[in-house]
Order: C-alpha cells, then sequence, then structure tokens
C-alpha cells in the first residue's frame, strides 16, 4: 500500500472535490474555472415564470429586517415607499420593468450590417482579384452570333427557338 493511503489518486480526488463544490484549486497551473451548483435553488427574473424560487436579497440588513417585522402588521400603516422597498426585497424588478423594451435591436441590426458590409468587400475583393475574367461567350456580339447561328441551323422549328422568327420578313413574330 502506498503512503498516500488510496493508491496514489489522492491528488486527483481532490481535483474532483473542488470542482464539485464550485471553487477554484489554487496551483501553478491554469485556474479552474467555477460551477454553480444547480442542485440549490437560484433566483432569476423571467416573464415566463415571474415567482423566482428565492427571495432576491436573502441577506436582510437591519433596516430592512425591521421593515419585514413591520410587514407582519397592518398593511394600511405602511407608507408605498416601505411597500416597494418590500416588494424589492423579494423581486428585482416589476414585471413591468422585466416587459420594457430594451435597445438591444440596436446592436443586433448593427451587427447585422456590420456582417452585410464585411461580407459586400469580400465578395467585390473576389470579384476584383480573384476570379478570372468574364468569357467571351458572355459578351453582347457572341450572343447575337449563337442567336443568328441558331437561326440558319433552324432549331426546335415546331414550338421552340426558330418557330417565333419568321424567315420570309427576317424579324421575330408578333
Amino acid at each position: 500500500m502506498s503512503r498516500r493511503g488510496n493508491g496514489g489518486h489522492r491528488g486527483s480526488s481532490r481535483a474532483a472535490l473542488g470542482l464539485c463544490r464550485g471553487r477554484t484549486l489554487p496551483s501553478s497551473r491554469s485556474p479552474v474555472a467555477t460551477q454553480e451548483d444547480m442542485s440549490v435553488p437560484h433566483y432569476y427574473d423571467k416573464r415566463s415564470s415571474p415567482l423566482p424560487d428565492v427571495p432576491y436579497q436573502q441577506e436582510l440588513g437591519a433596516e430592512q429586517k425591521a421593515l419585514k417585522e413591520k410587514e407582519k402588521g397592518s398593511w394600511k400603516q405602511l407608507s408605498n415607499e416601505e411597500k416597494v422597498a418590500l416588494y424589492h426585497l423579494k423581486f428585482k424588478q416589476t414585471f413591468a420593468e422585466m416587459n420594457r423594451p430594451s435597445n438591444e435591436w440596436k446592436t443586433v441590426f448593427g451587427g447585422i450590417f456590420l456582417f452585410f458590409g464585411f461580407t459586400g468587400l469580400v465578395v467585390w475583393w473576389q470579384r476584383v482579384y480573384v476570379f478570372p475574367p468574364k468569357p467571351h461567350t458572355l459578351t453582347e456580339e457572341w450572343k447575337a452570333y449563337q442567336v443568328k447561328r441558331m437561326l440558319d441551323m433552324r432549331m426546335n422549328p415546331i414550338q421552340g427557338f426558330s418557330a417565333k422568327w419568321d424567315y420570309d420578313k427576317n424579324e421575330w413574330k408578333k
């Protein structure tokens, strides 16, 4: 049996325990990220489920504890400011604050336009420096020559290309 007592794996078990506890281990190597314990209830603000599992402020100060004691009495004796303060002990935001539109759309549209602009610059650069010049078969004179050649060969004379050409008048049928 080794002097470590558990088969020589003592350091690795400590590292595993450290990860489970959600803290970083002091070492000369790179730091280990902390991990939240998801088995414990957490506070959240969501419109889909507006009642969180735990209150927003769990540790209360002396003034807040006095306000909580006053809450146990008649609510008619509480001022509006005290009622709001009690509400904010339980919730970070009101439902109206959660539903308030943000300016995040500006950032999203800015990112989209930046992406489109960069993509346009890449496409322009490729057209100028990467792609070869257009083939001669795409010039207007070559296309006209091809049309004349197809008409001379009388291609598809029943329903196709040549059927729309009047060979007596040398013009397209109307």
